[in-house]
């Protein structure tokens, strides 16, 4: 006689489901707070300074610190993901990014809040990979770990709204300082549900770490970003912008020459040319730059030129945060009917409409006007930049090299905003002093090259549409979500390629 404590069959499966479920959900939580922590702290930048007393200088460091080690060791973390096991190396990124988080909120001074960020970036970039690549592990299915992947690309952006939101907030009610309970709390969540929640993933890759590689792309990105920081401030041709930025390039070519003659490269170069794969990319490097862009110069737009407090700064991009997350539930669907790359580029070419928009801002321009409708504009089309160019870039990647492409993904996220902030901040900052010169009133010229800036960050996103079009053309292989037992479904014939990477030969279409 039965027990009456065994699940019948039916209740077993929903038991997975919902597990599945909520060790999705604990994965994009972890990734949003990890794209959060770059936002939290902007709006509160006033408000540091005034506490901690801190330069200019400091000020930018503080605000750079997570960043630079976040970027710089992303592909490190990628392959240690794939090395050590995507949950263990999840676990310990949390770890040490939660532990960095509570160090910067509570620590006294100047060095505690740059050394907390500083090690936030590295933990991050130890827990962003290992969070990517345990989707595949959560979703083994092509056809739900493709609708799994368009969800997960539109969660970048909305945490980066998310954390002007919580800093605009939290600043203006009790203290910055109370922005790191969130990173604090959700790290502590993935340290306690990992092991009952996400599974292990497949076993560590039994390679050889390729420390010279890791050493040279961690100090080249690193270095150029530290560069293109401080551009920001000084002009181009200070020693402390080109030096870095040189020194990083020089750096990262020799990461490339190193690559090409090892055995087990940290990143074998023929993952990344391969034509789908770095055009998705370049879609997400450019659309983490326009992000970060809308965000740094009009949270200094409303804050400067229209007097607005650190709270209604916030306020203002509720219905970029909103439109967002809409369209990031939208995108899978999407996904499904149209294809990634087909997402893509409309994305590019509407986010491109939205920036417009809001390059039309003045010194006395209505908010309800062109600026909240950009504001609308732009975030939709930026989910779905995210959510198809992340489908995109992931097709074809091997099981053991989910960490990998985890962190080179990650990475184009992350070094988009430091390259596209030095670029348009500079211009911005040259046509402003240039109006000015001609006889302009600081509001109006500051507003100017605000808008200049971003006008040429529309037409960057429309000659990017175009270009991903034209790469794209023809490409059929991966372009729609397969549906479950559809002859389309089967496993696409491989041969092998340079670098061990398999090439996918698509089975002849039934006519």
């Amino acid at each position: 006689m039965s027990s009456g404590f065994a699940p019948a069959p039916g209740d077993a499966a929903v038991t997975a489901v919902a597990r599945t479920g909520r060790g999705f959900a604990l994965l994009g939580a972890v990734q949003v707070v990890l794209i959060l922590a770059i936002t939290m702290l902007s709006p509160a930048l006033p408000a540091i300074q005034s506490d901690l007393g801190l330069s200019g200088a400091q000020l930018t460091l503080v605000s750079a610190a997570y960043g630079l080690s976040f970027s710089g060791l992303l592909m490190l973390g990628g392959r240690l993901a794939d090395l050590l096991g995507r949950r263990r190396a999840l676990v310990a990124g949390a770890a040490v990014f939660g532990l960095a988080s509570a160090a910067a909120g509570l620590g006294p001074g100047f060095a505690f809040l740059l050394g907390g960020r500083f090690v936030q970036g590295v933990g991050a970039a130890l827990a962003a990979p290992a969070a990517m690549s345990l989707v595949r592990s959560l979703y083994p299915d092509d056809a739900r770990h493709a609708r799994a992947l368009a969800v997960w690309g539109g969660l970048a952006g909305f945490g980066a709204t998310a954390g002007m939101l919580l800093s605009g907030t939290v600043s203006t009610w009790v203290s910055w300082r109370w922005a790191f309970v969130v990173p604090v709390v959700v790290s502590l969540a993935a340290v306690v549900a990992a092991r009952r929640l996400l599974p292990a993933g497949p076993a560590p890759v039994r390679v050889k770490l390729d420390v010279p590689g890791a050493v040279l792309v961690t100090a080249g990105l690193t270095v150029m970003s530290y560069g293109l920081v401080q551009a920001g401030e000084r002009p181009w041709g200070a020693g402390v912008v080109w030096g870095p930025v040189v020194a990083g390039v020089l750096l990262l070519a020799a990461f490339a020459v190193v690559e090409l003659k090892v055995a087990d490269p940290l990143v074998p170069l023929g993952f990344l040319v391969r034509r789908h794969r770095a055009t998705a990319l370049w879609a997400v490097f450019i659309g983490s730059a326009g992000m970060s862009t809308i965000f740094f110069l009009l949270s200094l737009y409303f804050q400067e030129v229209r007097d607005a407090s650190p709270l209604l700064t916030s306020a203002a991009f509720l219905p970029f945060s909103a439109a967002q997350v809409v369209t990031g539930m939208l995108a899978g669907r999407l996904i499904g009917r149209f294809g990634g790359r087909a997402v893509m580029v409309g994305g590019l070419v509407v986010a491109a409409g939205g920036l417009v928009l809001i390059g039309q801002l003045g010194a006395a321009s209505p908010y309800a006007g062109a600026m909240l409708a950009g504001l609308i504009v732009f975030p939709v089309g930026i989910a779905c930049v995210f959510s198809g160019s992340t489908v995109v870039a992931l097709e074809d990647v091997e099981d053991s090299r989910a960490g990998l492409a985890g962190g080179v993904v990650n990475t184009a996220m992350e070094v988009g905003p430091t390259v596209g902030l030095a670029i348009l901040v500079s211009l911005a900052t040259a046509h402003a002093s240039g109006l000015r010169d001609g006889g302009e009133g600081v509001a109006s010229a500051t507003s100017g090259g605000y808008a200049f800036a971003l006008l040429l960050a529309a037409a960057a996103f429309a000659a990017s549409a175009v270009g991903s079009a034209v790469a794209l053309r023809g490409r059929r292989h991966g372009a729609r979500t397969p549906v479950p037992g559809a002859s389309e479904a089967r496993p696409p014939v491989t041969v092998a390629v340079a670098n061990g990477e398999r090439a996918p030969l698509s089975p002849p279409r039934r006519r």
